[in-house]
């Protein structure tokens, strides 16, 4: 799995939390 950190600190890791979870179970829309 690849994960891409957009940014820097809390907001590239929010953003790559969420697509997880997205592509993962649950639906997150930003």
């Amino acid at each position: 799995m690849d994960i891409c950190i957009i940014g820097s600190g809390l907001s590239g890791l929010s953003a790559a939390y969420a697509l997880l979870k997205s592509s993962d179970k649950f639906n997150i829309t930003i």
